[in-house]
Formats: C-alpha cells, sequence, structure tokens
C-alpha cells in the first residue's frame, strides 16, 4: 500500500503563494517551494510536472478562489446595480482577507508564464476569463448599457476601479484603509447610474 504524501498540494500552493507575494513569479521555482515547505524537491516535482505547471496553479487556484466570491456577488443580487456596487465591495474585500494572494493577483497571468501552460490549464483560464466576460455583458445588459461606452464603464465600475484600490495601497505596502470597501462601492454605484 503506497504511504500518503506528507506535503499535500494545497501546502506546496500556500508556499508558491507566500513566495510570490514576497518576490513576484520569479520567486516560485520548484527548489524554493520545497525548501518554504521543509520537503524534499521530490514531492514538488510529484505534484508538478515542471515549474510552468506549478506557475499555472498557483495563479488558477488563486484567481479560481477570488472569482467564486465575485460571481457570488454578482449573482446574490437581483437589482443590477446593488450587485455591481457587491462585486466591487468583494475585490477590496477579499484582498484585505487575503493580501499574499491579492498581492499574487497584481501581477497577470501572462507574468506566471500564461503563454507556455498546458492545455488543461489554458483551459481553465480560458473558462474562467470567459466567465468574467459574460458576466460583465449580463450586468450591462441588465444595467440597459447598450453602447460600447456604457459596456466599457460597467467593466470599469465592477473591475478596473476597485483593483485601482487595492493595487495602490498593497504596492505602496500599505494596508487596504477601514473606508475602502465602503470608497468602491460608492464610486462603482455612481458609475452605474
Amino acid at each position: 500500500m503506497a504511504r500518503p504524501p506528507r506535503f499535500d498540494l494545497d501546502q506546496l500552493l500556500d508556499a508558491a503563494v507566500r513566495l510570490a507575494a514576497a518576490s513576484g513569479p520569479a520567486g516560485v521555482t520548484m527548489s524554493a517551494v520545497a525548501k518554504e515547505v521543509g520537503a524534499p524537491s521530490g514531492s514538488v516535482y510529484h505534484r508538478f510536472a515542471g515549474r510552468t505547471v506549478l506557475l499555472a496553479e498557483v495563479w488558477l487556484r488563486t484567481v479560481e478562489h477570488f472569482q467564486e466570491g465575485w460571481f457570488a456577488a454578482l449573482e446574490d443580487e437581483t437589482d443590477p446595480r446593488r450587485a455591481g456596487s457587491a462585486a466591487a465591495r468583494h475585490v477590496v474585500a477579499w484582498s484585505r482577507a487575503h493580501p499574499q494572494e491579492a498581492a499574487l493577483l497584481l501581477y497577470g497571468a501572462r507574468d506566471f508564464g500564461r503563454a507556455e501552460w498546458p492545455g488543461e490549464q489554458a483551459d481553465r483560464a480560458d473558462l474562467g476569463h470567459r466567465r468574467v466576460r459574460d458576466a460583465v455583458a449580463g450586468l450591462a445588459t441588465a444595467l440597459g448599457a447598450t453602447d460600447t461606452a456604457a459596456r466599457e464603464r460597467v467593466s470599469l465600475a465592477v473591475i478596473d476601479l476597485p483593483l485601482s484600490l487595492v493595487r495602490r495601497h498593497l504596492r505602496a505596502g500599505e494596508a487596504l484603509p477601514a473606508h475602502a470597501e465602503d470608497l468602491a462601492e460608492e464610486c462603482t454605484a455612481a458609475l452605474l447610474t
């Protein structure tokens, strides 16, 4: 009977998140992850076919966890303006609750080697991107945003605006201010009127 693995996938990915938050994608190597958890490098290679897959998985797990709450915020509200404001608030609240993951997401999939990801990981990334695009388009339709500028305003309100608030503070090494969620929600509501 095979011995259960001593280091599970989440432990290794948690270590990769810490490394990425501290040193960016360049800091996420197979040996650095192994060292971070006190595992032999073989444990990391057993879980990931190579660094490209490791980078893909740490990015995807992080963005998928973020998106779960973002989609829920949009779907839990029947009024489209309140849904958009709730989604913007989620961006800030999630980033406050998960500062290392938020720091990781300040990079982009491209920084995590997106062009080289194998099919399975590339397909997951494409699916997530389509879901976000479709959710924003659905919100825009519900708001009556029919022209290109109006649809762009919706995207700005529920994605770009709250991310810029988070980015400014995290890049400066500052904690998000106590009023950040309220500010994101208020600004988004103003753009969606």
